[in-house]
C-alpha cells in the first residue's frame, strides 16, 4: 500500500487544448506512469452528457481492450463548476509517445482505428458509443465461459458490454445501498468476473484514498484523491465513497 502525502503524485500529463471538442491528437508526455493525475478537490458538474446504456465505460485512470485490438484510456478529468472534459489516451495500457485527446460529450473520437462518439464525461468514467455496428456485436457477445482464467484470457470478462457478464459481475457485489469495505492493508480483493480490487493509499490527514483496479492484466481504473461524496465504478457497478479512514475505504452501492 502507497501513503502519499500532500502533493504528492504523477507527474502532470502534457496536454493539448483543440478547439471544437478537442479530437485531433498530441502526443502524450513521458513519467506520469499511466495514472490519472491527483488533483484538487473535483469542482463538477459530476456528468455531462448522457449514457446510451449499451456504451463502453472507460474508467478513471484506467484503460479498456477494444475489439479487433488496441484500446483506450481515460487519462485525465477537467472540470471547472459548469463543463466536464476528459483526455483519453490511445492504448488500453501507458506506453510513451501515445496520442491522447482533450474532449468534451459529442467530440468524434478515433483510438486505435476505431470510431467512436464520447457520450457521457463523469468524474469517474467516461461513456463511449461506437460508430460500427459490427464493434457494438463484439463488445455484446456473450463469452464462452464465465470463469476467469486470469490475463488476455479473461478479456470477453473485462472489455465488454455482454448483459450476461455484467449481471455475473454485478451480483458480486452487495446489494444497492449495501458497503463494499476494502481494507486498506488486506491486499487484492478479487471479483466473480476476473476483476481486482485493492486500495493503494490512504492519507488520513485530509481524509482522501487512491483505489486501483486490475482486469486481464490492464490496469482498468486508478482512483486518486477519493473522499467521501465521490463516484466510482467497477464492472459497470457505481458505488459512492462513504468513509476513508486509515484502516479501510467503504464504498456504498448506488446503482442497481
Amino acid at each position: 500500500m502507497r501513503r502519499y502525502g500532500g502533493g504528492t503524485g504523477a507527474a502532470l500529463l502534457a496536454l493539448l487544448a483543440l478547439a471544437g471538442c478537442g479530437t485531433a491528437p498530441d502526443t502524450g508526455g513521458e513519467g506520469d506512469g499511466g495514472r490519472a493525475t491527483p488533483a484538487a478537490r473535483d469542482k463538477g458538474p459530476a456528468c455531462v452528457g448522457e449514457d446510451t446504456g449499451d456504451s463502453v465505460h472507460v474508467l478513471r485512470g484506467g484503460g479498456f481492450k477494444l475489439p479487433g485490438g488496441g484500446g483506450v484510456q481515460y487519462a485525465e478529468a477537467t472540470a471547472d463548476g459548469t463543463k466536464r472534459t476528459a483526455t483519453l489516451r490511445d492504448g488500453a495500457t501507458y506506453a510513451s509517445g501515445q496520442d491522447q485527446w482533450k474532449v468534451a460529450p459529442g467530440a468524434k473520437v478515433t483510438v486505435s482505428s476505431h470510431a467512436y462518439t464520447v457520450r457521457q464525461i463523469c468524474a469517474h468514467r467516461v461513456a463511449l458509443e461506437p460508430a460500427s455496428a459490427k464493434a457494438r456485436t463484439a463488445l455484446a457477445a456473450d463469452p464462452a465461459s464465465l470463469e476467469p482464467r486470469r490475463g488476455a484470457a479473461d478479456d470477453a470478462l473485462c472489455f465488454t458490454t455482454s448483459p450476461t457478464v455484467l449481471a455475473a459481475a454485478s451480483q458480486g457485489f452487495p446489494a444497492q445501498g449495501d458497503t463494499l469495505t476494502l481494507l486498506a492493508n488486506g491486499g487484492v480483493q478479487r471479483f466473480p468476473t476476473g476483476l481486482s480490487v485493492t486500495v493503494a493509499y490512504v492519507h488520513p490527514d485530509t481524509g482522501t484514498a487512491g483505489i486501483d483496479a486490475n482486469c486481464a492484466s490492464v490496469p482498468v481504473a486508478g482512483y486518486e484523491d477519493l473522499r467521501p461524496g465521490y463516484a466510482v465504478e467497477f464492472a459497470g457497478v457505481e458505488f459512492e465513497v462513504s468513509t476513508v479512514t486509515e484502516q479501510a475505504v467503504r464504498l456504498t452501492r448506488t446503482s442497481g
